[in-house]
């Protein structure tokens, strides 16, 4: 048993190492833009939560406290059939689709994110800063979001991780990452254990590479500091 087990996943990977290949550079891909935009996003949205306009913050509040409380799984559903729908003249692919649903969601969590990274920053300093003549737009730009994005770094890079991981849903809607290309060998090889091994595998790799690199950087800050 364990010598076909291991045989056929050789042959898996002899056979799909560039599909499999090809669903990392998907999923890394997908990954880094749902948190290069999630994380411009969030950032908006922290600061509309923070605004004195009470409509602006309510606003900011009920779109975190939503897309927080559903699953991903159904955001991914809704925008992948939604998006075409009130927006075909764009013809959107659904790769685009994913990735917009991917972005919204991880933005709300972000937010989250940044605020805390806001309000862990010493309020004394902001009221330093506008001691010395400083406005509330040049307090927060200049004083306060400076020592902010230090310390949500980290937990930006755990964000990171964390999004790799959830891309496996949007395999789903067959977009080409690591859980498609599982579908994809099981399917053509007739193995459902095997490739799946395979793929678990490769995530581990991932996130767990990364995870240290993570360590190592606020390792750096915390002796930065």
């Amino acid at each position: 048993m364990f010598v076909n087990f291991g045989s056929n996943i050789v042959r898996a990977l002899t056979k799909y190492w560039g599909l499999f290949l090809e669903g990392v550079g998907i999923t890394l891909l997908l990954s880094f833009i749902t948190v290069f935009f999630g994380t411009i996003f969030g950032s908006i949205f922290a600061l509309m939560r923070r605004s004195r306009i009470k409509a602006v913050s309510v606003f900011a509040i009920g779109y975190v406290e939503v897309i927080r409380g559903t699953p991903l799984l159904l955001q991914l559903y809704l925008f992948y059939f939604m998006l075409p729908e009130l927006l075909p003249f764009m013809n959107l692919s659904k790769f685009a689709c994913v990735c917009i649903a991917l972005v919204i969601n991880s933005s709300a969590y972000v937010c989250e994110i940044v605020r805390a990274g806001i309000q862990a920053v010493d309020p004394g300093q902001a009221e330093a800063a506008r001691t010395l003549g400083l406005n509330g737009r040049q307090t927060m730009l200049r004083i306060v979001m400076p020592q902010a994005i230090k310390n949500i770094l980290p937990a930006l890079g755990n964000e990171f991780v964390t999004v790799i991981k959830e891309t496996s849903l949007a395999s789903t809607f067959f977009v080409g990452d690591l859980m498609t290309a599982y579908a994809t060998v099981r399917g053509s090889m007739y193995l459902v254990i095997e490739p799946l091994v395979i793929v678990g595998i490769i995530y581990f790799v991932l996130t767990f590479s990364l995870s240290k690199l993570i360590s190592k950087f606020e390792r750096r800050l915390k002796a930065s500091d």
